[in-house]
């Protein structure tokens, strides 16, 4: 299978209560008219991006008996409480919880839940 810009980050699967975002483009002058190089960007506190892709959410326990052995596999009985963040959302989230990696030549962040902010999502996307 060839990668393509569409199925570039459908092998990808974000664990937990983690989202993958992609960082929306900075802008490189500010208000007064001055240019910033992209280092003193990035290191502001609060970044957005769009979300890419969403973990399952917060795992919660399985209901198991005491009589159950927890080695034994019986099929997946995990269950999650799903996030709030989806697919295409905008999010602003806090850089110090973020985590950089770089796939396939773009830059990304991992970062929990729990340093979102704030969601902007447009039904039409």
């Amino acid at each position: 299978m060839r990668v393509s810009a569409k199925n570039k980050l459908e092998k990808i699967i974000v664990v937990g209560d983690r989202v993958l975002i992609k960082p929306k483009s900075l802008r490189e002058q500010t208000k007064s008219g001055l240019y910033l190089p992209p280092g003193v960007q990035e290191k502001e506190k609060v970044q957005e991006g769009y979300i890419m892709r969403t973990g399952p959410g917060y795992p919660i326990p399985a209901d198991y008996s005491l009589d159950d052995e927890l080695w034994e596999e019986e099929g997946e009985n995990v269950r999650y409480i799903p996030l709030q963040a989806k697919e295409g959302d905008l999010a602003i989230y806090m850089q110090r919880d973020a985590i950089e990696i770089n796939y396939l030549g773009e830059k990304y962040f991992i970062v929990p839940q729990s340093a979102v902010l704030m969601l902007v999502r447009e039904e039409d996307l």
